[in-house]
């Protein structure tokens, strides 16, 4: 015969506390995003940007590309820059293999390779400006013979 468990606790035992675990997820996630809108210039640190980019990013590691290219077209539509996203996972990849073990290691190498996906601090998008505009500087001089 079976008895069923009430989920009461017992006499001595502390009650859990899920709200203040789910509060604390919640400020984290906050923070992130608010660290993301602050360092990043332009809408890839939107917060529907982010958290879009982030999650095509690790679809894309896990080799759910389906999925990833769903995700794309919502992020698309959002306005946020695919530059971005090719930035973010050519510095994941850079990095090396992730531990499987570790659940948090993909979101967390994710999340540093969005804020900072070149490894040297700097925004793609600022990045790319200044190396345009040396091109062009360089092709309207005339060639040194």
């Amino acid at each position: 015969m079976a008895l069923a468990q009430g989920s009461e606790p017992k006499a001595g035992e502390k009650p859990k506390q899920p709200a203040k675990e789910d509060a604390a997820a919640a400020a984290k996630k906050i923070d992130e995003f608010a660290e993301a809108a602050r360092l990043i210039s332009g809408p890839a640190g939107d917060p529907e940007c982010v958290w879009l980019g982030r999650r095509i990013v690790s679809l894309m590691w896990r080799d759910d590309l389906d999925t990833a290219f769903r995700h794309l077209d919502l992020y698309d539509r959002f306005g946020c820059p695919g530059a971005h996203i090719q930035s973010t996972f050519r510095c994941v990849v850079r990095h090396g293999n992730i531990d499987p073990k570790v659940p948090e290691s993909l979101a967390s190498r994710v999340n540093s390779c969005w804020i900072r996906p070149t490894g040297d601090g700097t925004d793609p998008e600022q990045k790319a400006a200044p190396a345009a505009a040396a091109r062009a500087n360089d092709a309207s001089q005339p060639a040194a013979k």
